[in-house]
């Protein structure tokens, strides 16, 4: 049983540190991406809702703590009550929702990406809500289309190329994390 646990909090570790390496890695673009979410998707997707979200709710603990952990470095609570707050307080539910999904599609990939898009889906709302509640009514625009094209149109593409690699991983991977 003290195997199991020990082996538990090993993986569970792991994919934290792995969600904060992939917060570093920016992609430049017009708008510029991270690989967070890819790291959330392979957490959630290989170690099931609970281990994936308790992951995930590591990285969120210590971003607020003070450790930079999130996009570009950044940390602390102004991040979480800053204009991507949502998002990134959205990533528990997203996980949990694709690791609950994941485990039922195991590696077939038209399902995993199916886990993986529901998750990503719970994300962009809790974020979308998120930003259209602080930050829009302030510009004088309160409404949900203005915050899903500034937050989320961008970042379609570059997340389905993210969940597309997350699949082939974890097709990839499943069997040695077990």
């Amino acid at each position: 049983m003290k195997n199991n646990r020990t082996t538990c909090l090993v993986q569970v570790s792991a994919f934290a540190a792995l969600m904060a390496l992939c917060a570093w890695i920016s992609v430049p673009a017009l708008v510029p991406f991270t690989l967070q979410t890819f790291g959330i998707f392979l957490a959630a997707s290989l170690m099931g809702a609970k281990k994936g979200t308790l992951a995930v709710g590591i990285y969120v603990a210590l971003g607020a703590a003070g450790l930079p952990v999130f996009s570009g470095g950044q940390a602390g609570w102004g991040v979480l009550l800053g204009q991507t707050g949502g998002y990134i307080t959205g990533f528990l539910p997203g996980a949990f929702l694709c690791g609950f999904l994941a485990k039922k599609a195991k590696t077939r990939p038209l399902l995993l990406c199916g886990a993986m898009l529901t998750g990503l889906l719970c994300v962009y709302i809790t974020g979308s809500l998120w930003f259209a509640a602080l930050y829009l009514p302030k510009a004088g625009a309160y409404n949900l289309w203005a915050a899903f094209t500034t937050c989320v149109l961008p970042f379609v593409i570059p997340d389905i190329l993210k969940i597309a690699l997350a699949v082939f991983v974890v097709r990839r991977v499943s069997n040695f994390i077990k």
